[in-house]
């Protein structure tokens, strides 16, 4: 008998402000994912900024826009979380590339797992003036009126915005208490909702994988920008947190 093919799911890639070289695994690992997964999840902050305008969409990803329309063509399902970095995204995502576009926390099962998929912003308590902020950015007349901007102008603003690039790294503080705070959130979702076999998060660039009651366990996919880290998820096995070698998947 044939193992199926892994569901694989990765976040924080942050194209466009991550170092050139991740960019570039990234790559690789999503044309080995293409025929080597039964389905990808990319968990939110695919790109460091993306938006579609009146005029047009975020410049720049074409080479990784066109491996996701191939993924989709190969006839590998393939869903984007919108994450604090790229919830704006809609019509050309899926009607022009094919990708299961969702903009909030949902349960699917997936491989045998029933599962709370979310990228991580806005989760639990503390950060509330992000949350205000979130409101405010997600909003039906903001987003009407950054729309009508050009996306040269649109997306020269949010590159200003964007701290990606100046702020991440593997000892940082904010990190350590941002994953602190949202192990802590899925512990708590998880002895609320017993029916819940796993919690996959992103957002604090920290990849973890915890069994937190037996068979109950809480993933953190990391992020593409320091750890080139991802989840493997597989029926009849545990999930495995792995980090891209350039080989194997």
């Amino acid at each position: 008998m044939f193992a199926t093919k892994p569901v694989l799911i990765a976040s924080d890639v942050h194209l466009g402000s991550a170092p050139p070289d991740q960019e570039k695994a990234f790559v690789a690992w999503l044309e080995r994912a293409a025929t080597s997964a039964s389905w990808i999840i990319l968990n939110g902050d695919l790109f460091d900024f993306w938006f579609e305008y009146r005029t047009g969409t975020t410049r720049g990803h074409d080479r990784v826009l066109s491996i996701l329309r191939m993924i989709v063509d190969h006839g590998t399902p393939l869903t984007l979380m919108g994450g604090n970095h790229d919830w704006w995204g809609g019509a050309y995502l899926r009607d022009e590339i094919g990708i299961e576009f969702l903009q909030d926390p949902v349960v699917r099962e997936i491989a045998g797992y029933r599962t709370l998929l979310a990228h991580g912003d806005g989760v639990g308590r503390g950060d509330l003036g992000y949350k205000i902020l979130r409101t405010f950015l997600r909003g039906r007349a903001t987003r009407w009126a950054f729309g009508m901007l050009s996306p040269a102008v649109g997306d020269r603003i949010a590159s200003g915005i964007s701290r990606t690039g100046r702020h991440w790294d593997k000892s940082g503080e904010q990190q350590r208490v941002r994953s602190e705070a949202l192990e802590r959130w899925a512990v708590d979702a998880l002895k609320q909702d017993q029916e819940l076999d796993l919690i996959v998060l992103g957002h604090s660039h920290r990849p973890l994988l915890r069994e937190v009651h037996p068979g109950q366990w809480y993933g953190n996919c990391g992020d593409w920008v320091v750890n080139r880290s991802y989840l493997s998820l597989q029926e009849d096995h545990s999930p495995r947190l792995l980090e891209w070698d350039g080989r194997t998947i």
